[in-house]
């Protein structure tokens, strides 16, 4: 397999990259959630940067994330919400989730975001943690990807962070509000 990795914003996607992305996530997801929406992916926040990779000319792996300020506390707090992490079924266990969420990481950075942020399933979360991401605990408000008004708040769901333009360690304690839908 001779992967390529692609950062791009997605203003800047071209068509075709969009019907690749929709085919990706529609396998894995249309029967449970529907058809992929570039714009409303599945009721959560869409990505402004797109972390893409390629086995040649074919799509196999996704990460994107959206620059946004968030509170913690009494703190507003930049953050690459991440979502849409996706490796084709034929690429899995080979690496490329890691390197792909190292890429995003990387690609955080130099949109100059103070971290990475992401909620997850249980299940999901020790991959998370093993490409870096840091678990921590706080309540966290949101309003619902199903009706985008309803406000959700949660104390149980796993929410992990990673390092950026500022050290993961720094992270400000407090309750969290993403001011608007997960990702």
């Amino acid at each position: 397999m001779q992967t390529t990795i692609r950062v791009v914003r997605h203003t800047h996607l071209p068509r075709q990259t969009i019907a690749d992305l929709r085919v990706l996530f529609d396998v894995e997801y249309h029967e449970k959630f529907g058809p992929w929406d570039p714009d409303c992916p599945y009721g959560y926040s869409p990505a402004d940067v797109h972390v893409l990779a390629f086995d040649g000319l074919d799509l196999i792996g996704h990460v994107g994330f959206q620059r946004r300020l968030i509170d913690v506390g009494p703190v507003g707090v930049l953050v690459g919400g991440t979502g849409g992490v996706l490796v084709a079924r034929r690429a899995r266990r080979t690496g490329l989730g890691t390197e792909l969420m190292g890429r995003a990481r990387e690609a955080m950075e130099t949109a100059g975001v103070d971290f990475g942020y992401l909620g997850c399933r249980e299940d999901v979360a020790p991959f998370y943690e093993s490409c870096g991401w840091r678990r921590i605990r706080a309540q966290e408000r949101c309003l619902s990807r199903r009706d985008r008004t309803t406000i959700i708040e949660s104390t149980d769901t796993p929410i992990l962070i990673c390092s950026a333009a500022k050290s993961a360690a720094s992270w400000p304690a407090g309750p969290i509000d993403l001011r608007g839908t997960p990702w």
